[in-house]
């Protein structure tokens, strides 16, 4: 992830909220899965998850996402829980000729303690601490990292 971050750009929630209040037109492209995008997501915001990103990339593929084939010279900001597959998705799309592509910083997480606008899948807002609860780790017991033997 390291090396990653030497390669992308990222802008934190702050930066996307003046570009946005400016009128800049850009892309919020949303990396996470569909069902975490439906819960709550930046309104205006596409969905391609990461897993399908290049497919949704590039034409002729079931999951092409239009404004994203047709949109190599558009301003994108990549969003995702953290900032971690954001900061992924820009590389790749990077590499895929989108030089524009820039990840957001503390992704949704960030956004939210920022206080900014959240909606869920029918474009209904989300209050800030409902927000909290659905973006907080749920990781079972043996997801955690184990700890060092004495």
């Amino acid at each position: 992830m390291y090396f990653t971050l030497t390669r992308v750009k990222e802008i934190q929630p702050w930066d996307l909220r003046a570009l946005l209040d400016a009128g800049r037109e850009l892309l919020l492209l949303d990396v996470r899965e569909p069902a975490e995008f439906a819960m709550l997501c930046i309104p205006g915001s596409i969905n391609a998850p990461r897993g399908v990103l290049e497919q949704s990339c590039e034409w002729d593929y079931d999951e092409t996402v239009p404004a994203l084939a047709a949109g190599h010279n558009l301003d994108i900001v990549i969003v995702c829980r953290s900032g971690k597959r954001s900061a992924l998705a820009a590389d790749t799309m990077r590499q895929m000729g989108y030089a524009r592509a820039v990840s957001l910083k503390t992704g949704i997480r960030g956004w939210n303690d920022f206080e900014q606008p959240l909606v869920d899948a029918n474009g209904s807002r989300v209050d800030g601490d409902a927000a909290d609860a659905m973006l907080a780790p749920r990781l079972r017991p043996e997801q955690r990292k184990p700890e060092a033997s004495q």
